[in-house]
Protein backbone atom coordinates (compact mmCIF):
# COMPACT_ATOMS: atom_id res chain seq x y z
CA UNK A 1 0.00 0.00 0.00
CA UNK A 2 1.25 3.60 -0.67
CA UNK A 3 0.37 6.63 1.08
CA UNK A 4 1.81 9.86 0.02
CA UNK A 5 1.76 12.23 2.67
CA UNK A 6 2.97 16.16 2.44
CA UNK A 7 4.97 17.58 5.33
CA UNK A 8 6.40 20.71 5.41
CA UNK A 9 9.72 21.39 7.65
CA UNK A 10 12.06 23.99 6.01
CA UNK A 11 11.03 23.18 2.38
CA UNK A 12 7.83 21.68 1.52
CA UNK A 13 8.10 18.09 0.29
CA UNK A 14 6.28 15.04 -1.09
CA UNK A 15 7.24 11.70 0.69
CA UNK A 16 5.84 8.71 -0.54
CA UNK A 17 5.39 6.32 2.36
CA UNK A 18 5.48 2.62 1.04
CA UNK A 19 4.14 0.18 4.09
CA UNK A 20 5.23 -3.27 3.89
CA UNK A 21 5.84 -6.28 6.13
CA UNK A 22 9.04 -4.21 8.10
CA UNK A 23 9.22 -0.88 7.55
CA UNK A 24 8.08 2.38 6.90
CA UNK A 25 10.09 3.20 3.45
CA UNK A 26 10.43 7.00 2.82
CA UNK A 27 11.29 8.36 -0.63
CA UNK A 28 11.59 11.59 -2.04
CA UNK A 29 10.03 13.22 -4.79
CA UNK A 30 12.52 16.02 -5.97
CA UNK A 31 10.40 17.38 -8.72
CA UNK A 32 6.94 18.33 -6.68
CA UNK A 33 6.66 21.26 -4.93
CA UNK A 34 3.80 22.10 -2.41
CA UNK A 35 2.63 24.95 0.09
CA UNK A 36 0.19 22.68 2.29
CA UNK A 37 1.54 22.83 6.28
CA UNK A 38 0.22 19.08 7.18
CA UNK A 39 0.60 19.13 11.65
CA UNK A 40 3.00 16.43 12.66
CA UNK A 41 3.79 15.53 16.12
CA UNK A 42 6.28 16.20 18.06
CA UNK A 43 8.70 14.24 20.14
CA UNK A 44 9.65 17.49 22.10
CA UNK A 45 6.40 16.89 23.49
CA UNK A 46 6.27 13.68 25.14
CA UNK A 47 6.19 12.90 28.56
CA UNK A 48 7.99 9.68 28.92
CA UNK A 49 11.39 8.94 27.71
CA UNK A 50 13.07 12.67 26.33
CA UNK A 51 15.41 12.40 23.62
CA UNK A 52 18.51 13.93 23.42
CA UNK A 53 18.16 17.18 20.75
CA UNK A 54 20.64 19.86 21.98
CA UNK A 55 23.73 20.49 23.83
CA UNK A 56 26.96 17.92 23.45
CA UNK A 57 29.22 15.82 25.05
CA UNK A 58 30.49 16.11 28.44
CA UNK A 59 33.62 15.36 30.08
CA UNK A 60 35.12 13.83 27.19
CA UNK A 61 37.75 14.92 24.63
CA UNK A 62 38.41 15.90 21.44
CA UNK A 63 38.67 12.94 19.22
CA UNK A 64 42.11 12.28 16.81
CA UNK A 65 41.12 13.83 13.55
CA UNK A 66 39.47 11.19 11.43
CA UNK A 67 40.12 8.58 13.72
CA UNK A 68 36.13 7.70 13.68
CA UNK A 69 35.90 7.41 9.89
CA UNK A 70 32.06 5.87 10.23
CA UNK A 71 31.15 9.50 12.35
CA UNK A 72 28.29 10.75 9.73
CA UNK A 73 26.39 14.25 10.56
CA UNK A 74 23.23 15.13 9.83
CA UNK A 75 22.76 17.93 8.52
CA UNK A 76 20.38 20.99 7.42
CA UNK A 77 22.00 24.11 7.43
CA UNK A 78 23.84 23.32 10.85
CA UNK A 79 24.63 19.73 12.51
CA UNK A 80 21.46 18.11 14.54
CA UNK A 81 21.92 14.54 15.01
CA UNK A 82 24.61 12.02 14.67
CA UNK A 83 25.00 8.59 12.75
CA UNK A 84 27.10 5.73 11.78
CA UNK A 85 28.47 4.63 8.31
CA UNK A 86 27.56 0.82 8.31
CA UNK A 87 28.49 0.29 4.37
CA UNK A 88 29.50 2.09 1.51
CA UNK A 89 25.59 3.44 0.62
CA UNK A 90 23.84 2.81 4.53
CA UNK A 91 24.01 4.80 7.68
CA UNK A 92 22.27 3.85 11.13
CA UNK A 93 20.80 6.11 13.44
CA UNK A 94 17.55 6.70 15.79
CA UNK A 95 14.63 7.07 14.63
CA UNK A 96 13.68 10.41 16.58
CA UNK A 97 16.48 11.92 14.15
CA UNK A 98 13.90 11.91 11.21
CA UNK A 99 13.91 15.14 8.82
CA UNK A 100 12.67 16.11 5.98
CA UNK A 101 14.85 13.94 3.56
CA UNK A 102 14.97 16.42 1.09
CA UNK A 103 16.52 19.40 3.22
CA UNK A 104 18.68 17.24 4.60
CA UNK A 105 22.49 16.97 3.91
CA UNK A 106 25.20 14.26 5.31
CA UNK A 107 28.48 14.70 5.82
CA UNK A 108 31.17 12.33 5.94
CA UNK A 109 34.98 12.94 7.10
CA UNK A 110 34.41 15.66 9.17
CA UNK A 111 35.97 16.72 12.12
CA UNK A 112 35.65 20.26 12.40
CA UNK A 113 32.08 21.50 11.87
CA UNK A 114 33.38 25.07 10.55
CA UNK A 115 36.84 24.65 8.40
CA UNK A 116 36.84 22.64 5.30
CA UNK A 117 39.66 20.01 6.25
CA UNK A 118 39.14 18.61 2.21
CA UNK A 119 38.60 15.05 4.16
CA UNK A 120 35.02 15.85 3.72
CA UNK A 121 31.98 13.68 1.84
CA UNK A 122 28.62 15.78 1.88
CA UNK A 123 25.88 13.23 0.70
CA UNK A 124 22.54 13.28 -0.65
CA UNK A 125 20.03 10.62 0.94
CA UNK A 126 17.98 8.55 -0.98
CA UNK A 127 15.40 6.64 1.17
CA UNK A 128 15.05 6.50 5.03
CA UNK A 129 13.50 4.03 6.76
CA UNK A 130 12.27 3.58 10.10
CA UNK A 131 11.88 1.02 12.15
CA UNK A 132 8.16 -0.23 12.17
CA UNK A 133 7.90 -0.44 15.31
CA UNK A 134 9.08 3.06 16.50
CA UNK A 135 7.36 4.43 19.28
CA UNK A 136 7.52 8.06 19.62
CA UNK A 137 6.55 8.62 22.87
CA UNK A 138 8.62 5.16 24.69
CA UNK A 139 11.60 5.43 22.30
CA UNK A 140 11.37 1.88 21.62
CA UNK A 141 12.82 0.80 18.25
CA UNK A 142 14.13 4.01 18.10
CA UNK A 143 16.34 3.16 14.97
CA UNK A 144 16.51 4.09 11.28
CA UNK A 145 18.43 3.59 8.31
CA UNK A 146 19.26 5.98 5.55
CA UNK A 147 20.36 4.43 2.26
CA UNK A 148 22.91 7.57 0.33
CA UNK A 149 21.78 8.62 -2.82
CA UNK A 150 25.05 7.40 -4.40
CA UNK A 151 27.88 5.45 -2.60
CA UNK A 152 30.70 7.20 -0.82
CA UNK A 153 34.20 7.08 -2.19
CA UNK A 154 35.86 4.94 0.75
CA UNK A 155 39.46 6.65 1.87
CA UNK A 156 40.85 6.50 5.52
CA UNK A 157 38.44 9.55 6.74
CA UNK A 158 35.57 7.89 5.17
CA UNK A 159 34.92 4.40 5.92
CA UNK A 160 32.04 2.10 7.57
CA UNK A 161 32.19 0.42 10.68
CA UNK A 162 31.68 -3.17 11.12
CA UNK A 163 27.84 -4.42 12.57
CA UNK A 164 28.14 -6.28 15.96
CA UNK A 165 28.67 -10.20 16.01
CA UNK A 166 26.22 -10.42 19.40
CA UNK A 167 25.56 -8.47 22.62
CA UNK A 168 27.73 -6.97 24.72
CA UNK A 169 28.66 -7.89 28.54
CA UNK A 170 28.01 -5.13 31.63
CA UNK A 171 31.28 -3.72 32.16
CA UNK A 172 32.64 -3.90 28.55
CA UNK A 173 34.44 -0.38 27.72
CA UNK A 174 33.18 1.28 24.47
CA UNK A 175 33.33 5.06 23.30
CA UNK A 176 31.33 7.36 21.81
CA UNK A 177 31.65 10.54 19.53
CA UNK A 178 29.21 13.42 18.64
CA UNK A 179 29.39 17.08 17.93
CA UNK A 180 26.21 18.20 19.63
CA UNK A 181 24.10 20.80 18.62
CA UNK A 182 25.51 23.33 17.05
CA UNK A 183 22.31 26.55 17.89
CA UNK A 184 23.97 25.76 21.68
CA UNK A 185 26.87 25.37 23.07
CA UNK A 186 28.31 22.54 21.19
CA UNK A 187 31.83 22.03 20.32
CA UNK A 188 32.50 22.31 16.27
CA UNK A 189 35.28 19.51 16.35
CA UNK A 190 34.55 15.79 17.09
CA UNK A 191 34.19 14.83 20.73
CA UNK A 192 35.36 11.68 22.02
CA UNK A 193 34.20 9.60 25.17
CA UNK A 194 35.49 6.23 26.89
CA UNK A 195 32.65 4.56 28.94
CA UNK A 196 31.55 0.96 30.12
CA UNK A 197 28.62 -0.78 29.65
CA UNK A 198 26.25 -0.38 32.78
CA UNK A 199 24.78 -3.54 34.35
CA UNK A 200 20.77 -4.07 33.27
CA UNK A 201 20.19 -4.21 36.50
CA UNK A 202 21.21 -0.98 37.08
CA UNK A 203 19.81 0.49 33.96
CA UNK A 204 16.39 -0.98 34.97
CA UNK A 205 16.75 0.44 38.74
CA UNK A 206 17.57 3.87 37.29
CA UNK A 207 14.42 4.41 34.70
CA UNK A 208 11.89 2.03 36.03
CA UNK A 209 9.59 -0.12 33.88
CA UNK A 210 11.15 2.07 31.06
CA UNK A 211 14.09 -0.12 29.60
CA UNK A 212 12.94 -2.53 26.50
CA UNK A 213 15.77 -5.17 25.38
CA UNK A 214 15.84 -2.86 22.50
CA UNK A 215 17.95 -0.51 25.10
CA UNK A 216 21.36 -0.23 26.78
CA UNK A 217 22.81 2.01 28.86
CA UNK A 218 26.25 3.21 29.01
CA UNK A 219 27.91 5.56 31.56
CA UNK A 220 29.15 6.30 34.43
CA UNK A 221 26.21 5.96 37.79
CA UNK A 222 28.56 8.72 39.68
CA UNK A 223 27.62 11.26 36.83
CA UNK A 224 29.62 13.79 35.12
CA UNK A 225 30.51 11.91 31.81
CA UNK A 226 28.10 11.49 29.55
CA UNK A 227 26.66 11.72 25.77
CA UNK A 228 23.97 14.41 25.75
CA UNK A 229 21.56 16.07 23.40
CA UNK A 230 22.59 16.60 20.10
CA UNK A 231 24.45 13.53 19.80
CA UNK A 232 21.59 11.64 19.16
CA UNK A 233 21.67 9.27 16.78
CA UNK A 234 25.50 9.05 16.87
CA UNK A 235 27.01 5.57 17.33
CA UNK A 236 28.71 3.82 20.78
CA UNK A 237 31.56 1.59 19.66
CA UNK A 238 32.80 -1.61 21.40
CA UNK A 239 35.78 -3.65 20.01
CA UNK A 240 35.41 -2.26 16.64
CA UNK A 241 32.08 -2.69 15.80
CA UNK A 242 28.48 -0.45 16.53
CA UNK A 243 26.89 -1.69 19.51
CA UNK A 244 24.43 1.71 20.49
CA UNK A 245 23.20 4.57 18.83
CA UNK A 246 22.66 7.64 21.52
CA UNK A 247 18.82 7.86 22.23
CA UNK A 248 17.73 9.54 25.19
CA UNK A 249 18.66 9.99 29.07
CA UNK A 250 17.36 11.47 32.27
CA UNK A 251 19.70 14.86 31.91
CA UNK A 252 22.48 14.87 31.25
CA UNK A 253 25.65 13.23 33.10
CA UNK A 254 23.54 13.41 36.04
CA UNK A 255 24.40 11.19 39.08
CA UNK A 256 22.50 7.79 39.03
CA UNK A 257 21.08 8.22 35.33
CA UNK A 258 23.75 7.05 32.52
CA UNK A 259 22.63 7.43 28.84
CA UNK A 260 19.95 5.00 27.30
CA UNK A 261 21.14 3.94 23.51
CA UNK A 262 19.47 2.09 21.22
CA UNK A 263 20.55 -1.52 21.23
CA UNK A 264 22.31 -2.60 17.81
CA UNK A 265 22.33 -6.06 18.66
CA UNK A 266 18.65 -6.56 19.07
CA UNK A 267 18.24 -5.71 15.49
CA UNK A 268 20.97 -7.11 12.82
CA UNK A 269 18.16 -9.45 11.30
CA UNK A 270 15.76 -6.58 10.20
CA UNK A 271 19.00 -4.22 9.23
CA UNK A 272 20.01 -7.24 6.96
CA UNK A 273 16.87 -7.48 5.33
CA UNK A 274 16.08 -3.69 4.80
CA UNK A 275 19.64 -3.61 2.91
CA UNK A 276 18.40 -6.67 0.81
CA UNK A 277 15.20 -5.23 0.05
CA UNK A 278 16.50 -1.77 -0.85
Amino acid sequence: MLITVIRQHALAIVINICLNDNAFVIQVDHHRDWQRRVPTHSVSHVSGAVPREDGRIIGGYECIPNSRPWMASLNYGYHFCGAVLINDQWLLSVAHCWYNPYAMQIMLGEHDLRVFEGTEQLMKTDTIIWHPSYDYQTLDYDIMMIKLFHPVTITDSVMPISLPVGCLYAGAMCSVSGWGDNNSEAATSLQCLDLPIVDNKDCQNSYPGMITRNMLCAGFMDGGRDACSGDSGSPLVCFGEVHGLVSWGQGCAQPGYPGVYTKVCEFLPWIKNTMEGN
